[in-house]
């Protein structure tokens, strides 16, 4: 309507055409001051404007506008289509499923970053790195009113949190996961300490680094390579990439998890059904799941041992024998939240944490922060230092923290085959982009059209925690 109200108004200085219409509308700023102040320029009452007959193109082309303005509208405020890429929610959510997603529910969020190209989310597509929007108008977080608020089981769309920098060559990859590989592989020391097997590329991979940047670890190295070896960038909230997990911990809540098992406030939550975790496969006639069987269970090709319980019933029909992959108890995982050696967390055995609730505190000490440093630095914004033992925010010190929103521990239904909430940290408020509303369409990548591509019993359907 604001646009709409810019164009009225040039016409009523009679510039109808587009050249002038269209500069007018992106320099609004610049060119109504300039149309009321000209001496050249003369506003004529609406009533008293010449007719002005449309050729049949630049009716076409108003209807075209027209279309654009309304479908971004609905993208921005209402809904907005999603693919699913990955099989880290399977089998709620199947690679190649794609979403509507409803931004109504939880409150459409205002764009942050309102200078940019439509339709298009960060990069110009057929360039490898350039930017669909810039940063010269920043908007502040604001919502419009939720009907619903999120609740435990709901499969929510959201910015990536740890997307806030972004290595371009690897961007499905998080940049402080890849500056952490790079701090071990260049500190011997480290290194060292692993006890992970590596195939031949690994090792490769390993020492091509270690000698192509010999000389004394330091502090920061890692981070200062990757940043010779790629290009980095930063990213506004609404332009990091869209992720889509279950919300399994709420505000306030304490999370542990205990042998792959979600615990909130210490009593076991109701898994999906179609919940999968990675096994081993044993068959006594060597055959194994080959690709008709995988086929006519519907098993991901790219992830053949992660299975649902009614998928592994199928397989001991056929003889073949499953063993559940489990992280051993106090077994450190140094990619798992939050990254800390004095916290032996793993993918299976993590917290307990407490989510962090708006207007809640919290003690912080040298333990604590560790889980709520990413919290207070990249998510609300504040100069934290710890010096000599002391924790200071915005230069005074500190012995408690309030936070400032609310935040959601996600998690994927593939729990062994997933980057979310146990890896990264926290999802805050405002990285909420919407709800899963249903899938409107669901193609098989790995059948043709002739063997089942079109997953019909899937079409219209939605993700309910079931």
């Amino acid at each position: 309507m604001f646009y709409l109200m810019v164009w009225k108004t040039i016409r009523l200085f009679g510039k109808t055409s587009y050249k002038y219409l269209l500069p007018g509308t992106f320099f609004f700023f610049l060119y109504l001051p300039w149309l009321g102040f000209s001496n050249k320029e003369h506003y004529t009452k609406f009533e008293n404007l010449p007719k002005f007959k449309k050729s049949t193109l630049r009716d076409w082309m108003d209807a075209l506008i027209f279309a654009v303005a309304a479908a971004y509208i609905l993208r921005c405020f209402l809904f907005e289509l999603f693919a699913i890429p990955t099989s880290s929610m399977e089998s709620s959510l199947m690679v190649g499923d794609y979403l509507a997603v409803n931004k109504v529910t939880y409150g459409a969020r205002v764009p942050m970053t309102p200078l940019a190209i439509p339709f298009v989310h960060h990069t110009i597509p057929f360039t490898k790195f350039t930017k669909s929007y810039v940063e010269w108008v920043k908007l502040p977080y604001m919502r419009f009113p939720k009907i619903n608020s999120i609740e435990r089981g709901n499969a929510v769309v959201f910015n990536y949190p740890d997307g806030d920098t972004v290595v371009l060559e690897r961007q499905s990859e998080s940049y402080y996961a890849i500056v952490r590989e790079f701090e071990t592989i260049l500190n011997p020391a480290e290194l060292a300490k692993l006890t992970y097997k590596y195939n031949s590329d690994a090792v490769r991979y390993i020492n091509h680094f270690a000698s192509k940047y010999p000389g004394a670890y330091y502090p920061g190295k890692g981070r200062d390579v990757v940043k010779k070896e790629y290009h980095v960038t930063a990213r506004p909230v609404d332009k990091r990439e869209f992720f889509v997990k279950r919300a399994i911990g709420l505000p306030g809540e304490k999370l542990e998890i205990i042998d792959t098992q979600v615990y909130i406030d210490e009593k076991p939550i109701n898994n999906p059904k179609r919940i999968q975790f990675r096994y081993n496969v044993f068959d006594p006639n060597g055959l194994g799941l080959n690709s008709k069987k995988r086929k006519s269970l519907n098993i991901n090709e790219d992830d053949k041992y992660s299975l649902y319980s009614a998928q592994i019933e199928e397989i001991e029909k056929m003889g073949i024998s499953v063993e559940k992959i489990v992280d051993r108890k106090g077994e450190r995982d140094p990619g798992v939240f939050p990254h800390d050696p004095r916290y032996h967390w793993n993918k299976d055995f993590f917290g307990p944490i407490t989510i962090p609730k708006k207007g809640a505190t919290v003690v912080l000490n040298d333990s604590t922060i560790a889980l709520y440093e990413q919290v207070i630095r990249n998510y609300e914004l504040h100069d934290l230092q710890i010096k000599e033992g002391q924790i200071f925010i915005d230069g005074k010190p500190v012995t408690e923290y309030t936070f400032a929103q609310d935040y959601y521990f996600m998690m994927g239904d593939n729990r062994h085959n997933s980057s979310d909430s146990r890896f990264w940290g926290f999802v805050p408020e405002d990285h909420i982009a919407g709800k899963v509303w249903f899938v409107w369409l669901s193609l098989d990548k790995f059948k043709n059209f002739g063997e089942g591509k079109i997953r019909w019993n899937r079409m219209f359907r939605g993700c309910k925690n079931e």
